[in-house]
């Protein structure tokens, strides 16, 4: 029971963390890190670049991961390159969000490094 009140205070601030990024232009460049963050973990991309004056989303994502080996240069991956256009920012980065465990822990550790608490069952 705790757990999922925990997983849905995560999800309600991500969301308001993500609304707060997208108010005004000034805000943007400050977070662009939790914006390209968001992107990188639900398209599994290599690199993301954002145009937000021309609503684009340039990523290079990784189709295979079985290629990677933590333990060389990965010279050789097989990536996609993707040019995507968005209307709307906010509902964007909120479309990206996913529920299974491992992305509820991403999203707490991003939380915590962009606001500065960590989510716990008592403060839920």
């Amino acid at each position: 029971m705790e757990k999922s009140k925990l997983k849905g205070k995560i999800l309600m601030e991500l969301d308001t963390l993500i609304s707060l990024s997208c108010k005004s232009s000034k805000s943007l460049k400050k977070y662009e890190e939790l914006h390209i963050a968001l992107l990188k973990k639900y398209y599994n991309a290599a690199d993301v670049n954002i145009d937000y004056h021309r609503h684009r989303v340039k990523m290079d994502i990784v189709t295979d991961d079985t290629f990677y080996d933590p333990k060389k240069v990965n010279t050789h991956l097989p990536i996609l390159y993707t040019n995507l256009l968005f209307d709307n920012l906010k509902s964007f980065l909120s479309s990206c969000i996913d529920n299974d465990e491992k992305s509820i822990g991403f999203y707490s550790q991003l939380l915590t490094s962009f606001t500065g608490k960590k989510l716990t069952p008592s403060l839920v």
